[in-house]
């Protein structure tokens, strides 16, 4: 099958969380566009935009590349890419127009920065899968970990967190990845996802090539005790599908994918 250099999705990629991923970039800028500027990110330094919600790319740009796709089995069309996709005003306009043409799960990867907003949960009611990122169980390591700006608050993020798990009625995964510098407090975000109770903890280290090094085999396995009790799934022990893009390397590298 031959490559495109499509410009608004990419992949499909094998997803240790979600199995064949078609990624959809709401935001398909050529830089990242983010509320966060975290070590461990393989795109770069954000463009700082503040945290209001904006049209980046038209959703009925994004659904003509959609609509030529070729046939595909994939398990989930993902919206992500190269910044914070929420950010995005339109996304619940993309998320209903797939709704129509396309049978797959929905799912959108956050930061959990807009989270509190209702327009944004009202949009993420919509998908199937949510994977909300949870770094840092306070705001010294927020700050060090997730580089928020300014204005953005650990224990409002956790708090909206919790409030959408209350109201939610799909999946919600809670993604922690670990690094050096927030390694020695899984105790304290094991108890934090205790009390959010996400359907599933999935337990990251950065493998793509970005400014930090992951932690090992043996520093995830210690980690994951202590989240022992919740559905965990952790990167060094999830199966990864074959999967065959259909989008050039091109498209995968401006993504961070490859």
């Amino acid at each position: 099958m031959g490559k495109k250099n499509y410009r608004y999705i990419y992949g499909p990629v094998p997803s240790w969380r979600l199995g064949s991923s078609l990624g959809v970039d709401p935001i398909s800028k050529g830089e990242k566009i983010c509320t966060f500027d975290c070590v461990y990110c393989q795109l770069g330094k954000r463009r700082c935009v503040g945290d209001e919600r904006a049209i980046f790319v038209s959703a009925e740009e994004v659904m003509k590349e959609i609509i030529s796709l070729p046939p595909l089995k994939i398990d989930y069309i993902t919206f992500s890419g190269t910044g914070e996709p929420t950010l995005a005003e339109n996304l619940g306009e993309m998320i209903k127009a797939v709704r129509r043409i396309r049978p797959e799960r929905i799912a959108v990867l956050t930061n959990s920065s807009l989270m509190h907003r209702e327009d944004v949960m009202k949009e993420l009611f919509s998908v199937d899968l949510v994977v909300a990122k949870l770094d840092a169980p306070s705001q010294a390591i927020f700050d060090r970990v997730n580089k928020p700006m300014s204005g953005i608050r650990f224990e409002a993020v956790a708090r909206s967190i919790k409030d959408f798990r209350s109201r939610y009625k799909g999946k919600l995964a809670l993604q922690i990845m670990f690094i050096e510098e927030n390694k020695t407090f899984a105790k304290e975000l094991a108890r934090i996802a205790g009390e959010i109770a996400p359907d599933e903890v999935q337990l990251n280290t950065p493998l793509r090539p970005c400014g930090v090094k992951p932690l090992t085999k043996d520093e995830m396995a210690a980690i994951e005790w202590h989240f022992r009790g919740l559905n965990t799934v952790s990167v060094y022990k999830a199966d990864k599908k074959a999967v065959e893009p259909i989008s050039s390397d091109d498209t995968l590298k401006r993504r961070g994918k490859i």
